[in-house]
């Protein structure tokens, strides 16, 4: 493989993940930022690498699934060549089965796991564990996964930042725009990489003349809580994942409307008594912090990579919305795959072009 020279727009989890990786294969790499590493939800607080349910199989969730695989080595990795800690674990996670209906469905999706995940991880409904931590169960029955994992969002984004810099690559915050020259005479093998969110997906969209996603408001909160080797809770639509750092943060509401990107209101407040309802470990854990941010959503609800048509040498990474963390190994394994190597992994359904 010819030494290339990648140029990556954005400083979120995408971005970062992305120039990492073509880093760590021997490109140049120069990633610019328009705000600083961690300004938009990438910089966030809750952090949960969660699948989804192991039945009606397809390329979305095959692809999160290889992700959440292969995410213990690549972190790893970033914090071997960082010297930094991303606050990777898989911890597992716990959900309460409300009925013998959701105990029903829970079980038949134990033989999809054994299937579908190949023995790499385990989905099981076992007796609630009444330890404090958990919710109770109406059942006494929960489902244990073994595929779930946490992540410290920022202190992610700032191992990704050092990791690129350790193999030589240039991260530059307060940049907007493509260092000169990248847009006219660039090197050639290059690529110039759009991962700017939903800046990014605005940007496209008025390009391609149709709407390919949007923005969705979410917040979440942060507790001091010492549960660092605690499984995550899903309950009632609400995340609980304990971080590396003795926080647990509880999250998130999704707002289509809104009128405020960046700030909190009650809806917050409310999520953060739903998680005090739901675990006995957090009623007296003060909140440290209070967070809203906007994720991009595309339209398809999976994340659009590949080649921006009609512009030659331009690459979309795009659409992480609650599952960019998740998907960021594989995603940037994939991206890094067609730039460098011009060999095209990206499933059917994941490409701009898919959405025209």
């Amino acid at each position: 493989m010819a030494t290339a020279d990648v140029t990556v727009m954005g400083g979120g989890i995408f971005g970062l993940a992305i120039g990492w990786e073509c880093a760590r294969r021997g490109a140049r790499v120069v990633l610019c930022e328009a705000e600083r590493i961690g300004a938009g939800p990438s910089g966030g607080l809750v952090g949960a690498l969660a699948p989804h349910v192991p039945e009606q199989w397809n390329a979305k969730k095959a692809f999160q699934f290889e992700s959440l695989v292969m995410a213990e080595e690549f972190w790893a990795g970033v914090r071997e060549a960082s010297g930094r800690d991303p606050g990777y674990a898989r911890t597992g996670r716990l959900q309460p089965l409300a009925d013998a209906a959701a105990v029903a469905l829970a079980r038949g999706r134990e033989t999809g796991a054994e299937a579908l995940w190949r023995g790499l991880a385990r989905w099981r409904v076992v007796e609630a564990p009444g330890d404090g931590w958990a919710p109770e169960s109406p059942t006494g029955l929960c489902i244990e996964d073994t595929l779930t994992a946490r992540l410290h969002p920022r202190d992610a984004g700032a191992a990704l930042a050092a990791a690129i810099r350790m193999r030589g690559g240039v991260v530059e915050e307060g940049r907007a725009e493509p260092p000169a020259g990248v847009l006219g005479q660039r090197r050639s093998p290059g690529a110039l990489i759009w991962a700017t969110g939903v800046a990014g997906l605005a940007a496209l969209s008025a390009d391609l003349g149709r709407q390919v996603g949007s923005g969705v408001k979410g917040q979440s909160a942060r507790l001091a809580c010492e549960a660092q080797a605690r499984p995550q809770i899903f309950a009632d639509g609400l995340h609980i994942v304990p971080h590396h750092d003795g926080t647990v943060a509880v999250g998130s509401t999704a707002e289509r409307e809104f009128d405020a990107p960046d700030t909190t209101d009650g809806q917050i407040e409310v999520l953060i008594e739903r998680a005090r309802a739901l675990c006995p470990s957090l009623r007296d854990a003060p909140v440290i912090e209070r967070w809203a941010g906007v994720r991009p959503r595309a339209r398809s609800l999976a994340p659009m990579l590949g080649e921006w048509p009609g512009r030659a040498g331009h690459f979309i990474a795009n659409g992480g919305f609650k599952i960019g963390f998740g998907m960021a190994p594989k995603v940037a394994e994939v991206l890094a795959d067609l730039v460098l190597e011009g060999r095209d992994a990206i499933p059917a359904g994941f490409r701009v072009e898919d959405r025209l």
